[in-house]
């Protein structure tokens, strides 16, 4: 029997640390093929390349690897990964990540590390993000590889439910091992922005996102609870952005009849 086929893909561009200790630890469980940005792309969202040029170049950077830089977003890579680099054979398994820095609670909906999770989700694949909360660029992975996987191998052989991605946050190295996983749900927090009126050398003015991050979540079955106690976090998320609790809400106290009028 071959062995799984993994598509690796990632956000912060394929020369980044953390795509590398994903792949080493992907090429133990099965095949990997490399589709990521050629560039980093963080905060990207779900964005896709609709109306521009897409280029894809083949790169000799990982051993024993089939690899390929793209100059689209991450959910752009693994729709090209899908439909044009795998066309002849489905994954198995597609991991995005390790991405560098916080993926918990509402940054999912910013994050182009889950972004190219979900877009997996999506064509029906199982698909992990995977993020260390450390956003330095000499961050200390060593302590997330065995869990890694731990996560991959078990995705591998349980399968995933339909539609979903596992959204997976690491906490940063500390001096005590990992306590072990929390099956989580996302933290009620946002990011309180502002925006900083700032001058180029010639006098323009122009403005830089800033702000911080306010958890407003006491309880102790979230990401950020988890997290912070040194534990991994798995976050199941969908695609589906239906409110459906909401939906008998609308069709009880609105009154259709009257907005005919």
């Amino acid at each position: 029997m071959s062995k799984p086929l993994i598509l690796v893909s990632n956000d912060d561009g394929i020369t980044s640390k953390g795509i590398r200790v994903l792949v080493t630890v992907m090429k133990k469980l099965g095949d990997v093929v490399v589709v990521a940005p050629d560039s980093p792309q963080s905060g990207m969202g779900h964005a896709i390349t609709i109306g521009e040029t897409l280029r894809l170049e083949e790169e000799d950077i990982f051993e024993d690897v089939k690899a390929f830089k793209s100059s689209g977003t991450p959910a752009d890579c693994v729709k090209l990964a899908k439909h044009y680099v795998m066309k002849d054979r489905n994954p198995d398994l597609i991991v995005s990540g390790i991405n560098h820095g916080s993926n918990t609670s509402i940054s999912v909906l910013y994050s182009g590390t889950m972004s190219a999770a979900i877009e997996g989700a999506m064509e029906g694949y199982p698909s992990i993000g995977f993020s260390l909360c450390d956003f330095s660029s000499n961050a200390d992975f060593s302590h997330v590889e065995e869990w890694v996987e731990k996560i991959a191998r078990q995705v591998l052989v349980n399968g995933m439910p339909k539609g979903v991605a596992l959204n997976v946050n690491f906490p940063p190295k500390q001096n005590e091992e990992i306590k072990g996983i929390k099956i989580c749900r996302q933290a009620e927090a946002k990011w309180q922005e502002e925006f900083d009126e700032r001058f180029d050398p010639n006098g323009r003015k122009y403005l830089w996102l800033a702000g911080n991050f306010v958890n407003f979540d006491k309880g102790e079955d979230n990401d950020e609870w988890a997290i912070a106690n040194n534990y991994v976090s798995i976050v199941p998320c969908q695609y589906d952005l239906t409110a459906h609790h909401a939906i008998t809400q609308l069709n009880k106290d609105w009154d259709w009849e009257e907005l005919k009028k």
